[in-house]
């Protein structure tokens, strides 16, 4: 879609972007800059910023943590779009966990303080699925925007951080800032340069890595599909709000389906049960924990047990105020096969 048709308005002046080497930042960054907006790109450096390379746009070199930077960042900027965040879907360390709260916490206050201190127009906010609330007695119910975060469960600290995070934009708005949130589920499609735990379990798919998977499954949103979200909450979503976004829910036999349909190949014949990869799950993450916690672990304990959720969305909000539509997850994958195609990521 083009901005005439979303509706999005031009902003004054540079629209920031925080996170944009990020799987979804990369996805919005090229987006803007087809539509011809004047864009700065917050990075870290001495990170994985492949997604903004070759692009024509403003690189601002800086860390979330560093609220006089992030001051900086958002000078003479009419919009901003902070998507920037740690992910994690594994048990922490404590000095991990300080490490997401400072970063997803700390970093969103201070880009919030940052608008204010600026007056700029619009924040759009990227939250997470994982903040959304659920229905203790039936997690697979389908949530939406206004249920509030059960706290009585053993969320990871990934979650929490988000939650809080959409707490401080909300005491921005209180204070008078023009603020939204767009909240993104699982995501898939192009620009997965790093890549994200789905677009690994494509490649270990096509390379015949993957050898078993275990039953559940979750909301995806297509990469499309989430920055059209994205614009639309920029455009019309009304201040304070926050807004589910999904393409549809997917068990995972229907996107190995998917991987098949569109790679060729068969799915594992392995179908491991829950508890039992849970239980392995959690001997492995707890001996990588002691000896090596910076490893990267593809199927965490807290990954397998959002899966074994099955947890639902409710789309109602964003349709009816923002004119939301996704299309397909069968073309959320094609289009992420073929971007590892061309990136010889699958080699």
């Amino acid at each position: 879609m083009s901005a005439s048709t979303t509706g999005y308005r031009p902003t004054r002046g540079k629209t920031l972007i925080t996170g944009g080497s990020g799987h979804f930042g990369a996805n919005l960054v090229r987006r803007l800059l087809s539509e011809g907006h004047d864009v700065r790109a917050l990075y870290q450096p001495g990170t994985n910023n492949r997604g903004l390379e070759g692009l024509e746009l403003e690189m601002f070199s800086g860390d979330l943590r560093d609220a006089g930077r992030m001051r900086e960042a958002v000078v003479g900027c009419g919009q901003v779009f902070h998507a920037g965040a740690k992910v994690s879907t594994r048990s922490s360390t404590p000095e991990q966990e300080r490490e997401l709260w400072e970063i997803n916490v700390m970093g969103t206050k201070h880009i919030v303080d940052a608008c204010l201190e600026e007056g700029v127009d619009r924040l759009c906010y990227t939250g997470s699925f994982s903040g959304i609330g659920i229905d203790p007695e039936n997690p697979s119910t389908p949530v939406h925007e206004g249920m509030p975060f059960y706290p009585f469960m053993d969320w990871l600290p990934y979650a929490r951080t988000k939650t809080l995070a959409e707490h401080e934009v909300l005491k921005g708005v209180a204070e008078g800032l023009d603020a939204v949130i767009a909240v993104s589920t699982g995501i898939v499609g192009p620009n997965d340069f790093l890549p994200s735990r789905t677009g690994k379990t494509l490649i270990d798919f096509v390379t015949g890595k993957l050898h078993g998977y275990i039953p559940g499954g979750s909301e995806f949103v297509r990469a499309a599909d989430l920055v059209e979200g994205h614009l639309l909450a920029m455009a019309k979503g009304k201040t304070g709000r926050r807004y589910l976004l999904s393409t549809e829910f997917l068990s995972l036999d229907q996107l190995l389906d998917l991987f098949v349909e569109v790679a060729g190949g068969s799915k594992p014949r392995l179908r491991v049960p829950v508890p039992i990869m849970m239980a392995i799950a959690r001997v492995y993450a707890g001996t990588l924990r002691r000896v090596a916690p910076e490893a990267p672990q593809r199927l965490t304990p807290g990954a397998i047990e959002i899966l074994a959720m099955n947890r639902h969305a409710e789309l109602s909000l964003a349709k009816e105020e923002l004119g939301y539509a996704p299309s397909s997850m069968l073309e959320a994958v094609r289009e992420l096969y073929e971007f590892f195609q061309a990136e010889k990521m699958l080699d």
